[in-house]
């Protein structure tokens, strides 16, 4: 496809007016997320993500798909937006939430309010 369907621009300018919808709660934060991932995919690339089959990774896992190394995902996993879920004794990951922090734009904040507790 020669041509874009949507401009980052349009991309950009849809994001700054959901965004206030989400710190008021009428939009949540993860689906403000879907939406901004799947409109910045179709500006890039003129397609929509891809199905992803969802899956629990490893510590290791997650790092490898973030491109750093494991003593570093364990120092700023207080800090990640990704869901934990409890295995036995590991902790898991969603390789779905990994994927759209990867693709979320830098400058998409998460509000303060945001549920990132143990699940």
């Amino acid at each position: 496809m020669s041509e874009a369907i949507i401009r980052n621009q349009t991309v950009n300018l849809i994001s700054k007016i959901l965004h206030p919808l989400t710190e008021s709660n009428l939009i949540p934060f993860p689906e403000y997320r879907e939406i901004v991932a799947q409109l910045r995919n179709i500006a890039n690339k003129g397609e929509p993500l891809p199905v992803v089959v969802p899956k629990l990774l490893t510590m290791e896992e997650a790092a490898n798909m973030l491109g750093i190394s494991l003593a570093n995902f364990k120092k700023q996993e207080p800090y990640l937006p990704f869901k934990r879920k409890y295995v036995g004794h590991g902790i898991r990951y969603r390789n779905t939430d990994v994927i759209r922090f990867i693709l979320a734009d830098s400058q998409d904040k998460q509000p303060d309010n945001d549920q990132t507790g143990n699940n």
